[in-house]
């Protein structure tokens, strides 16, 4: 019985990885070239943007909130940043343009979440619209072409590495600390858990939920950087969809949508299913609708099984409750 309770815990745990192993096995059997080190580093570095929005969303579902604006406040950081790059040269500059942007919009999600109390799905939808009639305003519609040395940062390379996967190597550190190191980390498990609960005990709820979309908006603002310098441009209708990306990727990693759980490897290793996924359907050369298709069906089955765990553990919990009232009346 014990043996069978360590295989449930270790595949409940370890399930995520599994798949992933499996599925690149099975990638690497279906295309001559899915292996090749080129195709590697090009999943390496498309996964990159993935990650960062991943994370994100990853933050506000475990807390028990959403983000469905993130691909607009991607490409407004973007490019406000390529414009602040253009204007100045300077890449630093170009950087904390796009933090600053991806925090103020997200201060606005905050504040309608925390504040007026706006269920996460309108305000963060309205900022989708939001966002994007800004940058398409600002540029006129048109890209931000011939964007020089700011293209580095998404296509340079630091020895063999290439520069965005060693931003986000850094990242994922850092948000792995966060929630396994932090007050605040556990504050968003408490709050995502059960929130009256949570503020009885003395967390500040308003606080995390503003923490929590500030940071959101931090990764999205970089990840605009990175996804403008992969591109060679500031691109006003770019990222459309990737709101999506993201919360594919942390719900498949194991974060339920229902709030109180997540972790950043599994956050990880969802973003690589998803990633390599796309990859193997671009090399069998899979039909971009078909894609789409997959993916939203890859959402629905994650949410699915999500419930249906959820509702597996709660039923055993009763029963267990149930059990121990009918021993104790027994014993009386």
């Amino acid at each position: 019985m014990n043996k069978n309770k360590q295989l449930s815990a270790f595949l409940q745990r370890f399930s995520i990885f599994i798949v992933l192993i499996v599925m690149f096995l099975v990638c690497s059997l279906l295309s001559p070239y899915f292996l090749k080190t080129n195709n590697l580093m090009n999943i390496a570095r498309q996964l990159c943007v993935g990650i960062l929005i991943a994370y994100g969303e990853m933050i506000l579902i475990v807390s028990g909130f959403l983000d469905l604006s993130v691909g607009s406040v991607l490409a407004l950081a973007g490019v406000l940043s390529v414009a602040a790059y253009k204007a100045t040269g300077s890449m630093a500059l170009a950087i904390l343009v796009a933090l600053l942007v991806g925090m103020a919009c997200n201060l606005f999600n905050g504040i309608f979440v925390a504040q007026f109390e706006v269920p996460a799905f309108i305000a963060t939808l309205g900022m989708q619209q939001i966002a994007r009639g800004i940058a398409l305003y600002f540029t006129g519609g048109a890209n931000i072409l011939k964007i020089g040395k700011y293209v580095n940062i998404g296509q340079g390379m630091i020895g063999f590495m290439p520069v965005p996967v060693i931003i986000v190597i850094l990242i994922t550190i850092a948000v792995w600390y966060m929630f396994n190191h932090t007050s605040y980390g556990r504050s968003l498990y408490a709050i995502g858990g059960n929130r009256k609960a949570a503020e009885a005990s003395g967390i500040n709820g308003k606080l995390v939920i503003y923490k929590s979309y500030l940071i959101n908006g931090m990764l999205a603002g970089l990840a605009g950087v990175i996804f403008m310098a992969r591109n060679n441009s500031g691109l006003p209708n770019g990222a459309v969809g990737y709101e999506m990306t993201g919360l594919t990727a942390a719900i498949v990693g194991g974060t339920s949508f229902s709030g109180g759980v997540g972790t950043v490897m599994g956050t990880v290793a969802g973003a690589f299913i998803i990633g390599i996924l796309e990859n193997i359907m671009n090399l069998l050369g899979v039909n971009s609708y078909i894609q789409n298709i997959i993916e939203g069906a890859i959402i629905v089955i994650a949410v699915a099984f999500d419930i249906m765990s959820k509702s597996r553990k709660t039923s055993k919990m009763i029963m267990a409750v149930d059990d121990t009232k009918k021993e104790n009346s027994s014993a009386k």
